[in-house]
């Protein structure tokens, strides 16, 4: 079933605030729904998330699946509701990820009742060592304009994943530097970093690289770090249960050990 303003365009929105908030809460609300896959990211959840009524959802919960923009949806229904949500690729991303059946295995598999494990080979910067705690996060970005609102990520004894898209190095470096001085990232349990693609400027222009920026903003905490896993804006994009705990260890191998 598919919104009625999904293929819609005005400006940069598939429609108005109003159709689109309308086409969700529909969804929301049907009980014959029992997953909803956004069709895409980009912009407009934070123009909209304050009207969608969620108490139909919240007697009946179904999955929200989606990432990028959808970081929006993903931090409010975790803060408010505690209820576990998928970031995932979204409609327009699983017509073009045939090169990767494994990401659309992965969400299929969690769709079918089967909880994701990896096993994967890690960047070099990755920081050993265990934890335990509930998966949350999503686009870098987005984590940051929700700081200070009613959506803002609660990252306290949690498993933080960021990923990000064509952001300049400086501008990562200003992210991290924000979530640091914000606290979140002084009491994690670890620290998922994904895919940082389609970055404009290089090492060599800035001093650092993403990754290498990452790691200078955590280097003070002692929690694993684990750099490089399958997940964001990249045709390989495994899907992770949001708000469900895992477990995650970065072994003496710099493996991924990624369980429920």
């Amino acid at each position: 079933r598919m919104g009625k303003h999904t293929l819609d365009q005005y400006f940069k929105y598939a429609s108005t605030d109003e159709n689109r908030l309308g086409d969700f809460q529909q969804m929301l609300d049907d009980p014959e729904v029992k997953a909803i896959v956004c069709a895409r990211g980009g912009y407009g959840t934070n123009r909209i998330i304050d009207k969608i009524d969620f108490t139909e959802f919240v007697k009946n919960p179904k999955w929200i699946i989606g990432f990028s923009d959808i970081t929006v949806l993903h931090s409010h229904i975790h803060r408010h509701f505690s209820i576990e949500t998928i970031h995932g690729s979204m409609a327009a991303g699983l017509q073009i990820s045939t090169d990767f059946p494994e990401t659309k295995d992965s969400l299929m598999h969690i769709l079918f009742g089967k909880l994701p494990e990896y096993e994967w080979p890690l960047d070099v910067l990755s920081k050993k060592g265990s934890c335990h705690g509930i998966l949350t996060g999503g686009n870098l970005a987005i984590l940051c304009t929700l700081l200070g609102t009613p959506s803002d990520v609660d990252t306290r004894d949690r498993v933080l994943f960021i990923e990000e898209i064509g952001e300049n190095l400086y501008r990562i470096d200003r992210m991290m530097l924000q979530l640091k001085r914000a606290g979140k990232l002084k009491h994690l349990a670890g620290l998922l970093v994904g895919g940082f693609s389609d970055i404009p400027d290089t090492k060599e222009e800035f001093g650092k690289g993403a990754y290498e920026i990452i790691a200078e903003a955590v280097q003070d905490y002692d929690y694993p770090v684990a750099f490089g896993f399958p997940a964001g804006h990249q045709p390989d994009n495994r899907a992770l249960i949001l708000g469900r705990a895992i477990n995650l260890t970065v072994d003496e191998k710099n493996k991924l050990l990624f369980k429920p």
